[in-house]
């Protein structure tokens, strides 16, 4: 009797353990599918504002993350070296971690760039390490353009991080006539030098010279008095 008791017991126990995982395992997915339709929406609007074309882009898996490190300057393909390296080293404790923060620091470049071209300044990148999906929301739907006229990545040219890939599509995230000066790697930084003259512009003559003033004269020296006549007799 005792014994069939405690089978009911252990029985009603792991029943309860397994709907427990499933509730929570639901409730999981539904989070997760949800963060994912918000953060595709949210990449949507913001892919709209960089002129790519195909709002279909945006809601694409691990594709949707390409674009927007190609938007952010760096190369797309990156982010499928990260996840190739985490398939195959991601059973590594330590390896995996640091795949993982290496992705994670993409993303963050990325976003600074992004951001750049929004007018958004880099101390943002604090509320996207925090909460991205704000981040994502406040530049989808602020009244911010697309720019890319500014200085160019610390990483552009022939570097690893580098954005060499063209598609179509997507529009070449160089502005036209290249990247502008970066004032704070020019020799004189924050120095703007006057404009020249128009042409067949003369400057002002110089005003004449005073005439020296007179040297003051002296004084002139008093008169003796008259002597007084003598009196007739």
């Amino acid at each position: 009797m005792f014994e069939n008791v405690g089978a009911s017991v252990v029985y009603y126990n792991d029943g309860a353990s397994i709907g427990l995982l499933i509730f929570f395992a639901f409730f999981w997915i539904i989070f997760a599918a949800a963060g994912y339709v918000l953060t595709s929406f949210f990449l949507m609007r913001i892919f709209d504002k960089a002129g790519v074309q195909g709002k279909w882009r945006a809601w694409v898996p691990v594709y949707n993350g390409m674009i927007f490190l190609k938007l952010g300057d760096l190369s797309p393909w990156l982010l499928l070296y990260a996840i190739g390296a985490a398939i195959l080293l991601g059973w590594i404790p330590v390896i995996g971690q640091l795949i993982g923060l290496a992705a994670f620091v993409l993303t963050l470049l990325a976003a600074w760039r992004v951001g750049l071209k929004l007018q958004k300044e880099a101390v943002w990148l604090i509320l996207y390490f925090f909460l991205s999906i704000v981040w994502l929301g406040i530049a989808a739907f602020d009244k911010s353009r697309w720019n890319t006229a500014i200085p160019a990545a610390p990483w552009a040219g022939n570097g690893f991080l580098a954005d060499r890939t063209n598609w179509d599509g997507i529009p070449s995230q160089v502005p036209a006539g290249g990247y502008p000066a970066n004032p704070a790697t020019s020799p004189a930084a924050g120095y703007a030098a006057p404009p020249a003259p128009p042409t067949g512009y003369a400057p002002p003559a110089a005003p004449p010279a005073a005439p020296p003033a007179a040297a003051p004269q002296p004084p002139a020296s008093p008169e003796p008095p008259a002597a007084p006549e003598e009196p007739k007799a």
